[in-house]
């Protein structure tokens, strides 16, 4: 040790030693690193929205803000913009008792979008015609692309489409997939946004506007599947480039099940199934809960019984985390809330007729794996608002008017209110300076 302490590097040696063994006894006993929080989407309150409908002469438009029913009346048939604070709503009904238009038709005015997804009855089976309107003052660059049971069939028919500021387009998918059964569009714009709506007649009778589908994810719910008598049928797409297998599960008022002999359905990679459910739900209000390892999106045409039936469309959609509001409803229109899974779910329901106050709102439970139907028993137009309570809930509203010759009838789905949206979370990052 003398010598180790007289030899001029030993003394160095035993201290960078000593700091050596120090250092490793606290690396092996230092605590366990707090991992950050997941990043989460985060919740903030919408500035301001453009809600556009496709023109539909004479027909009347409501527009609810929060508090307050306006109605406005579309004097040409030119598209419909409306533009206000974040929750703003607006939508109408059109409706016919006879002619090749018997039905009852209802529309949300949807916001321009970088991209929307459609799904009903093809060109070979119905008459859809696609609205395009550009709100903006910019111009818009569009690609339509349609889906059918072959796979993709619209080709470059419907790419690069140049639409001008204010412009509003209207195209006959016939000139698109003319031999398309059943279908799936998407709508996507390189620049600029665009609003989309599309527009059914049946063949067969009936007629309504496709709502728009949720995009393509591997856990779909469709709700707002109408009870009663007629054909119900399922329409799934696989747009991307690999099959999928999809499970399914029907929500009724009295169980959440799989229909005997339909359990499940194949879809070809960018393909559209159908699988006819009419008597797996046995003409029961539902929804359906879809699962797929691959991206689906899926929606329910319902057709109604009489001498002259008329048809409604459902799609998949998000669940009411947001809140939602219907601005155009009426006399025989209901509530249909789905809480799927084994948790139960609240909401609260408000009536906001066109003058004087509000309604006192109610609470709705739906007991878990279950479907409720709420009958609005408001008479004339009204807006009704739906906000979150408890529970993952997903609905849609229902109007159903009793005719001697087939009753008509509508269904929109319960989109996010645009009163708040969740923005994705953000992570720094040099990729995006990158070449």
């Amino acid at each position: 040790m003398r010598g180790l302490v007289e030899n001029r590097f030993g003394l160095p040696a035993l201290v960078i030693v000593s700091l050596a063994a120090m250092y490793g006894i606290a690396y092996v006993t230092r605590p366990a690193p707090i991992p950050p929080p997941p990043a989460t989407p985060r919740k903030v309150a919408v500035e301001s929205v453009t809600a556009v409908c496709p023109g539909t002469k004479d027909e009347q438009v409501n527009v609810y803000l929060t508090g307050k029913l306006n109605a406005d009346t579309m004097k040409d048939g030119k598209p419909y913009v409306t533009n206000g604070p974040g929750g703003l709503e607006a939508g109408y009904l059109a409706r016919a008792t006879k002619g090749a238009d018997r039905g009852l038709a209802g529309v949300r005015c949807t916001e321009p979008a970088a991209e929307t997804w459609l799904i009903g009855p093809g060109p070979a089976n119905a008459a859809v015609s696609l609205h395009l309107t550009n709100a903006d003052k910019a111009p818009a660059l569009v690609d339509v692309q349609v889906y059918a049971a072959e796979g993709p069939i619209s080709g470059d028919a419907g790419t690069g489409l140049d639409i001008a500021p204010g412009e509003h387009r209207e195209i006959d998918l016939r000139t698109l997939a003319p031999s398309a059964d059943v279908m799936a569009v998407s709508v996507t714009t390189a620049f600029g946004r665009v609003a989309v709506a599309a527009r059914a007649t049946m063949e067969t009778g009936g007629v309504d506007w496709l709502p728009s589908a949720a995009p393509p994810s591997t856990r779909v719910v469709v709700p707002a599947i109408p009870g009663g008598g007629g054909l119900r049928r399922l329409l799934v797409a696989t747009p991307g480039e690999t099959d999928a297998a999809v499970q399914i599960k029907a929500v009724s008022e009295e169980a959440e099940y799989a229909m005997k002999g339909r359990e499940s359905l194949d879809v070809p990679a960018g393909g559209v199934a159908a699988l006819d459910i009419t008597t797996g739900i046995t003409g029961s209000p539902a929804a359906l809960v879809l699962t797929s390892p691959t991206p689906i999106i899926a929606g329910v045409v319902s057709t109604g019984t009489g001498t002259s039936p008329d048809v409604t469309f459902t799609a998949g959609t998000p669940s009411l985390e947001l809140g939602s509001a219907v601005a155009r409803n009426t006399t025989g229109s209901h509530l249909l809330l789905t809480a799927p899974g084994t948790r139960p779910g609240k909401v609260r329901v408000q009536v906001m007729p066109p003058k004087g106050p509000a309604e006192t709102p109610f609470d709705v439970e739906i007991p878990a794996g279950r479907t409720r139907n709420v009958k609005l028993k408001t008479k004339g137009d009204f807006a009704v608002v739906v906000t979150p309570v408890t529970g993952e809930v997903y609905g849609g509203r229902v109007v159903e008017e009793p005719q001697k010759s087939g009753t008509l009838l509508t269904t929109q789905p319960l989109s996010p209110a645009r009163t708040w949206t969740l923005l994705p979370p953000l992570t720094d990052t040099p990729t995006v300076v990158l070449p």
